[in-house]
């Protein structure tokens, strides 16, 4: 009688796969989540930046800023509205120069919690933070 060699993998061959596996993961997934955190705050920057434009464009129609973002005909993204509350601050209008701020503040229970809130003024001054 021939002994027949059976094909497979040992369980302490699956145990070294799964544990190599898990560090790969342990290591990339922090690395995955500053990712995210960095791509969301960029997509809030951008809008920042749209609605700073619109509220220009506001101002030369109506010879005054806009108090909020549905006068402008916007409002954020889904990606961006879930992770930040945005915001038009500080509007005076009888200031001047006219002013108004827009501020981007980070949602709690997000991905994004951790981080600053983001402002610019009429002046395109943008907060420390805005370059982190």
């Amino acid at each position: 009688m021939s002994r027949r060699q059976t094909a497979g993998f040992s369980l302490l061959e699956l145990m070294i796969v799964i544990v190599i596996v898990a560090i790969l993961a342990a290591v990339a997934y922090p690395s995955y989540q500053q990712h995210v955190v960095r791509t969301n705050r960029a997509a809030a920057q951008q809008y920042l930046l749209e609605v700073t434009s619109l509220q220009h464009q506001f101002i030369l129609d109506n010879r005054s800023y806009s108090t909020t973002l549905a006068a402008l005909g916007t409002s954020p993204e889904t990606a961006i509205s879930d992770n930040y509350t945005v915001t038009i601050t500080g509007v005076d209008n009888t200031a001047s120069p006219p002013t108004f701020t827009l501020q981007a503040a980070p949602r709690s229970g997000t991905i994004q919690q951790g981080s600053d809130t983001l402002t610019v003024n009429h002046l395109g001054q943008k907060n420390a933070t805005w370059y982190d």
